[in-house]
């Protein structure tokens, strides 16, 4: 039976532009009462004046700010029936470039913010009986150079969103977790801008894994995903049969592709590439420590001498 989004209030995280921002769209054009949480106040403020929703703007690691959000959207609409955590940053750059601090922001946005995020809404929606859906990636069952903490981010979100389907299914609220693969959005696009390496690599991949898909189509899956109440939304559909062969990607063949390009030499343009950027995020991101924390410690004393 379809979940029919009128009347519905829907919170979406991460929602000033982008993904988030477009399935405010389409969830408000099915009739839903849209709330709009970010970083971003003034890009929020537009997209809610666009849709008739409310916005707050809140930080999906700090539990405080995420209860008063979610307080705040059940103050102004009565009920909060569906939560989308959308919220995620990627970092630049290896392991071995660090910093550590960009990987740990990374978790702590993908994973940790998609954790205290369904903790501030989950009463509210099992009340409502509702649905969460917590976006997650096709990264969770991939692997590229320079996106440990992304793919390690994104695996954890489809085993929180795995087990808290098993928790919540006796209070009537269905979960889901939606993996996409390239989307055409402002992070996808601020690396492919920064790093030739990873335009490269990308270009390696083979079908579908080197497919960019429009902002709009992957909103329209997860609201359709939602309407439906579906425990697994792929964004294409073929990343289902990517998921079903796990075994095989993870255990050799991402290796051998990438090692047919050479690994080495890939790895090491993309290192070079990030020191020169000195950052390690995408220059459109919020909420990501500063750029003089991004240079690794000899390079920074060096700038500041």
């Amino acid at each position: 039976m379809r979940y029919d989004l009128a009347g519905k209030t829907v919170l979406i995280t991460g929602a000033a532009r982008g993904i988030g921002a477009e399935v405010a769209r389409l969830a408000a054009a099915r009739g839903a009462k849209v709330a709009l949480v970010g970083l971003e106040p003034a890009l929020l403020g537009d997209v809610a004046a666009e849709v008739g929703g409310f916005a707050y703007a809140a930080d999906v690691t700090d539990q405080s700010a995420l209860d008063s959000a979610v307080a705040a959207t059940v103050d102004h609409f009565g009920r909060l029936d569906v939560v989308v955590a959308n919220a995620g940053i990627a970092n630049l750059g290896t392991v071995a470039t660090g910093p550590i601090d960009a990987l740990v922001r990374t978790v702590e946005v993908n994973l940790v913010g998609a954790m205290r995020t369904v903790a501030a809404a989950l009463p509210h929606v099992a009340e409502a009986k509702g649905h969460v859906l917590i976006v997650s990636s096709a990264a969770a069952f991939t692997a590229m150079p320079g996106m440990a903490a992304y793919c390690a981010s994104k695996a954890g979100v489809e085993q929180f969103g795995n087990v808290l389907r098993l928790e919540a299914y006796h209070r009537g609220v269905t979960v889901g977790t939606c993996h996409p693969i390239w989307i055409d959005t402002d992070l996808v696009r601020d690396i492919r801008d920064d790093l030739a390496s990873f335009r490269y690599a990308q270009k390696r991949l083979p079908w579908p894994l080197n497919s960019v898909i429009s902002v709009e189509q992957c909103a329209e899956s997860i609201v359709r995903g939602i309407e439906r109440r579906k425990r697994k939304v792929y964004v294409p559909r073929s990343m289902a049969l990517v998921q079903a062969l796990r075994p095989i990607v993870l255990s050799g063949f991402a290796d051998r592709v990438i090692r047919a390009g050479g690994a080495g030499r890939l790895v090491g343009q993309m290192e070079e590439e990030v020191r020169g950027l000195g950052r390690a995020f995408g220059k459109t991101s919020v909420g990501t420590p500063p750029a003089e924390a991004s240079l690794p410690a000899p390079e920074r004393a060096g700038a500041d001498a």
